[in-house]
C-alpha cells in the first residue's frame, strides 16, 4: 500500500481521493486492496435500468451501451441504484449485477479512473450496511443514502442522525448524504442537519433533489465544498437536477448529479464548463434550454426519459410493471417535450 500525497497510508479526512491527495484503501473480495476512485466537481449521471421488452429481465448489454455513452459525453461518474434506476423494483442480486456490468463496461471501454455511485438507502440501519458492502463488492466507489421515511411518524431528528452516523461509521465505501423528499414521504434534510454530517471522516458529500439552492449554499460554505476551480476540502455538495446546474456552481457547488443527463449528457456538461471558462452568459443560455429538457424529465420521470431514449437514441424500452408503457400519443407528447434538448446534445 502507497502512501498519499500527504504522507499517511489512510486518512480521516474527507475520503473522496480529490486532488488533495485524501485517498481510502479497501480489501475487496479475494483480500486485495485497492484505493477508490476519486469524485470531482462535474456532472454525474444516474442512469436508468433496462429491461428486456417481454420477460422483465434485466437487459446487460444496453446497461453496458448506455454507461459507455454516458462516459464518452464527457460526464465526471455514474450513478446506479438511483430513482432514475429503478432500485426499488429489482431484487438484491439484480442491483449487484447492474453495477457490475456498468463498471465491466466502464473499464472495457477505457474508462477504468471513472467513479461509481450507488444507491443503497433502505429502512432499517442493518439493510443499509449490507447494501452498502453489496456495493463495494460490485465495485462501486461511493454509496448514496436516503433517509428511511417509512416510519418517519415514529422517528426524531436524531434517530434520522444516528441512522446516518451508524451507516457512515459501518459502509467499506464514502457516503454522500441524498435528500430527495419526493422519494421519502416528504422529509427534508435541513442544512444544519446535512453540514453537521459532513463532518464525519467517512461523509464526503450529499445529492439535494429538493432544488433549494440556498440550503446548497449554506451546506457548500460551511463544508468549503469542493468546486471546479478550488479543491477546498473536497467535500461535493451536489444539486439533484440539471434545472440548477449554474445555480448550483454560482452558489459554490461542485456540480449536479441530474437525470437530464441520460439523455443529454453533453449538453448538461457544457455548462459546467462554459461557467469554468467564465462564459457566464452563454452559460446562462445553455441554462436555459436545460432547464426546459429538464422540466420534461421532471415532469415524464423515467417513464418519459425511457421513451425519449427509445423515440431518438433507438434503445431504452420500458420501464417494470405496474408502471406504464407509453405509446401512440403518450410517446408523441415525450417526444415534442424533449425535441429541443436532443437538438442541442446532437449539435455539440
Amino acid at each position: 500500500m502507497s502512501p498519499t500525497t500527504n504522507g499517511h497510508y489512510s486518512t480521516n479526512g474527507h475520503s473522496n481521493g480529490y486532488s488533495n491527495g485524501h485517498l481510502r484503501t479497501h480489501t475487496d473480495i479475494n483480500g486485495s486492496a485497492y484505493t477508490h476512485r476519486p469524485l470531482v466537481p462535474g456532472v454525474y449521471v444516474p442512469t436508468v435500468c433496462f429491461f428486456d421488452e417481454m420477460s422483465e429481465d434485466l437487459d446487460i448489454p444496453t446497461i453496458q451501451k448506455h454507461a459507455i455513452r454516458m462516459a464518452q459525453a464527457g460526464v465526471a461518474g455514474i450513478a446506479t441504484q438511483g430513482s432514475n434506476g429503478e432500485a426499488v423494483s429489482l431484487s438484491r442480486e439484480e442491483r449487484k449485477r447492474v453495477t457490475a456490468a456498468t463498471r465491466e463496461a466502464l473499464d472495457s471501454a477505457r474508462f477504468q479512473d471513472m467513479p461509481i455511485i450507488v444507491g443503497c438507502g433502505a429502512q432499517s440501519t442493518r439493510e443499509t450496511i449490507e447494501l452498502c458492502h453489496d456495493a463495494l463488492y460490485s465495485g462501486g466507489d461511493y454509496v448514496l443514502i436516503l433517509p428511511p421515511a417509512y416510519y418517519k411518524g415514529l422517528m426524531s431528528t436524531t434517530d434520522i442522525y444516528e441512522y446516518f452516523r451508524d451507516v457512515a461509521e459501518e459502509s467499506p465505501l464514502p457516503v454522500l448524504i441524498y435528500n430527495f423528499p419526493g422519494a421519502a414521504s416528504g422529509l427534508d434534510l435541513d442544512s444544519d442537519f446535512i453540514s453537521k454530517l459532513s463532518q464525519h471522516h467517512n461523509i464526503v458529500g450529499c445529492k439535494l433533489t429538493c432544488g433549494n439552492s440556498g440550503k446548497l449554499a449554506r451546506i457548500a460554505a460551511a463544508s468549503d465544498a469542493a468546486t471546479p476551480s478550488d479543491e477546498g476540502s473536497g467535500f461535493m455538495a451536489m444539486g439533484g437536477s440539471a434545472d440548477f446546474t449554474l445555480q448550483t456552481l454560482i452558489a459554490g457547488g461542485s456540480g449536479v448529479i441530474a437525470g437530464l443527463a441520460n439523455v443529454a449528457p453533453k449538453a448538461c456538461v457544457s455548462i459546467v464548463n462554459l461557467y469554468a471558462a467564465g462564459k457566464i452568459k452563454e452559460a446562462k443560455r445553455r441554462q436555459a434550454i436545460v432547464a426546459r429538457g429538464d422540466w420534461a424529465a421532471i415532469q415524464g420521470g423515467l417513464v418519459g426519459t425511457k421513451s425519449c431514449l427509445q423515440t431518438f437514441f433507438n434503445y431504452g424500452g420500458y420501464a417494470r410493471k405496474p408502471l406504464p408503457k407509453p405509446r401512440g400519443e403518450e410517446a408523441l407528447k415525450w417526444e415534442i417535450a424533449f425535441q429541443e434538448i436532443v437538438d442541442l446534445e446532437e449539435s455539440l
